[in-house]
């Protein structure tokens, strides 16, 4: 079994060393660095072979928000979950928009960190009952002030680009096709894997059929 590594930051060792205690002692889990602050967190995301980054929304010198951006910019490919003391609406859209996968309450993370863990790198984001809540709630209020809610999270060059990738084209062939680089290409591709909180062609397929983008 492919153990999925992981990056634990929080500035307080105690926390550092019960959350470890509760990694580690899972067969598909391995803590591989830890860090006491934002900043040593993005340093270790550089320097080490990392799946998962634990951020604690706050700590000193970068916080946990501003070490996700920065990781999400450098390292796409790394999921990132947020640990938190509070059930904050703010917070929790902030961590989604700096791309992390989910948010978990430290109160209950005994009980729901290794569930977060695993739904993460299943590609699927993890919610605990009160961000749910406040997702229902935020969609309810934009759809009342008449605010557009967009039908998907994909701007339409991705989702041409996610048609062609499952249309079984090269980047080479997608770039001659849309008339720009494969530079571009790659740029994009990584961008929706992230967006989606995918790693490869295989999913991103079955995505595009699901989205109707291509027929099955």
């Amino acid at each position: 079994m492919n153990k999925t590594r992981i990056l634990l930051a929080d500035d307080h060792a105690l926390v550092r060393r019960g959350l470890r205690l509760i990694l580690d002692a899972e067969p598909d889990l391995e803590v591989v660095a830890e860090a006491a602050d934002g900043a040593e967190a993005v340093a270790a995301a550089d320097e080490t072979e990392v799946d998962l980054a634990i951020l604690d929304i706050a700590m000193p010198r970068m916080t946990g928000l501003q070490a996700a951006r920065e990781i999400s910019r450098r390292a796409p490919g790394i999921r990132i979950l947020i640990l938190s003391m509070y059930d904050n609406e703010q917070y929790f859209f902030e961590s989604l928009k700096v791309g992390a996968s989910g948010y978990v309450l430290k109160s209950v993370a005994d009980q729901d960190l290794l569930e977060a863990c695993r739904a993460t790198m299943r590609g699927e984001p993890f919610l605990y009952p009160g961000a749910i809540t406040a997702l229902i709630r935020d969609y309810l209020q934009r759809d009342r002030e008449g605010e557009r809610i967009p039908e998907s999270i994909l701007t339409p060059r991705e989702e041409e680009i996610v048609k062609l990738i499952a249309e079984g084209n090269s980047a080479k062939e997608i770039a001659e096709t849309l008339v720009i680089s494969v530079k571009t290409v790659d740029r994009h591709r990584a961008n929706i894997l992230q967006k989606l909180g995918m790693r490869d062609r295989l999913e991103l397929t079955r995505y595009a059929i699901r989205a109707g983008l291509v027929e099955p």
